[in-house]
């Protein structure tokens, strides 16, 4: 039976919000006045509240083993408690409340360049990444060479590592946590940025780790196919709490069920924003989206969906257009359709819009809809508008004679084959 090689006890992880403290001592002094007489914090701004006694749970009453060899991977929606639950694992940080204990070293790479000094170069990165990790001089180097290799840094090993792109830093921090003798292995999200060549690469390595050398893998990933391909166990982490701990496949869908909330036919889109466009001013927003004759988003196959789609415009804009992307309950891009223009919009105009999209193809099953409005100018260069993920959710049932293994042959299904004369 496999040994194991690490167990959490009752782990609750806390933190406090808002700033700790006032930056001075005579600052914390006035507001430890102020707080013991019942007074305002004479050190809080205006119109600010006062959150500092606030506490936040990232982790709740969690507990698991993992046995040696295991490639245990760990979902659940931004926010969870995935990227917690590795710093305690790797000691960044303590828990409030239970236990953690561990039998072997554990490498970590919890975010890109993690323990790397940008003005070494990669070779001194490697070596002092080693060491931190609890490597002799001796080992590193006869791991050396292999490490370069797998990284593909032989031209840029000697160069300081500030001068690296994010796809360079994650090559050589990868190379360096997979290939020494560590027992545990602990990664974070890490292989989005390396290329599609590269992630498969690792992929392969992190799954010899496991099968080959028997060390254990804990990995969190947004991509599930990644945790197909890799993990052979799942945690899913729902607002710090465990709900799920077994099968890949049941564990991808409980994930999955934490969007079915969006399962209806009248959304209010007005506080809802895709991330990367959070932080740009708003030159229109999409307020509320109605899937039209449907009380349910059920469709049989070959049944158009039409929308009604609200909007708002904040300054003037020439032609603006519309893209609809399919994506799988796993996050998997399916497809998409883009539309003509929908010509232009004054400042401060409100606008109904109608349009209809077909989804022909698709086989039985949950599909995420993401919507995007952009703007285009004459020489086809576009800019995102507005974006929500997913913005609605909608079912297929196609009811053919054949079932169907949409795990094998994919979400869209072909026109069938015909006999030729």
């Amino acid at each position: 039976m496999s040994n194991k090689v690490i167990k959490v006890e009752n782990v609750t992880k806390q933190y406090r919000l808002g700033a700790i403290g006032g930056g001075t001592l005579r600052g914390d002094l006035q507001s430890f006045s102020a707080r013991i007489r019942g007074k305002e914090d004479p050190n809080t701004k205006i119109g600010q509240a006062n959150i500092r006694n606030e506490r936040f749970l990232a982790l709740d009453d969690v507990s698991f083993d993992v046995m040696q060899g295991d490639t245990l991977g760990i979902i659940g929606h931004n926010g969870a408690g995935k990227s917690t639950m590795l710093k305690l694992l790797s000691r960044v940080t303590a828990p409030t409340k239970g236990l953690i204990s561990h039998n072997g070293r554990i490498a970590s790479m919890l975010e890109v360049g993690t323990g790397f000094h940008p003005e070494l170069t990669g070779r001194e990165n490697v070596y002092l990444n080693g060491a931190i990790l609890g490597m002799s001089r001796d080992e590193i180097t006869s791991k050396f060479d292999e490490i370069v290799s797998f990284a593909e840094m032989e031209m840029f090993i000697d160069t300081p590592v500030k001068r690296y792109s994010s796809g360079m830093y994650v090559k050589l921090a990868f190379a360096v946590a997979a290939h020494l003798d560590s027992e545990i292995l602990v990664m974070d999200e890490v292989l989005a940025v390396g290329d599609m060549k590269f992630q498969q690469k690792c992929l392969g390595k992190m799954g010899d780790v496991a099968d080959k050398e028997g060390r254990t893998v804990l990995y969190v990933s947004h991509n599930m196919n990644t945790i197909r391909q890799l993990c052979n166990r799942c945690i899913v982490l729902d607002h710090g709490k465990k709900v799920f701990d077994g099968d890949v496949e049941q564990a991808i869908s409980v994930y999955s069920k934490a969007d079915l909330n969006l399962l209806e036919t009248d959304i209010d889109l007005s506080q809802k924003r895709m991330k990367h466009l959070e932080s740009v001013k708003a030159k229109a927003k999409m307020m509320r989206i109605r899937l039209l004759g449907k009380d349910v988003p059920t469709y049989n196959a070959d049944e158009p969906i039409d929308l009604e789609l609200t909007l708002v415009s904040y300054a003037n804009i020439d032609n603006y257009y519309m893209r609809i992307e399919v994506l799988g309950m796993d996050d998997v891009s399916i497809g998409a359709a883009v539309s003509e223009s929908f010509g232009s919009m004054e400042e401060g105009e409100e606008k109904i819009i109608k349009f209809r999209f077909s989804p022909h193809e698709l086989v039985d099953g949950k599909y995420k809809a993401v919507l995007l409005m952009f703007e285009m100018n004459e020489f086809g260069n576009h800019r995102d508008l507005d974006g929500i993920f997913p913005c609605f959710i909608f079912e297929v049932q196609n009811r053919t004679f054949i079932e169907w293994r949409a795990r094998r042959w994919g979400s869209i299904r072909f026109d069938d084959l015909k006999l030729l004369d």
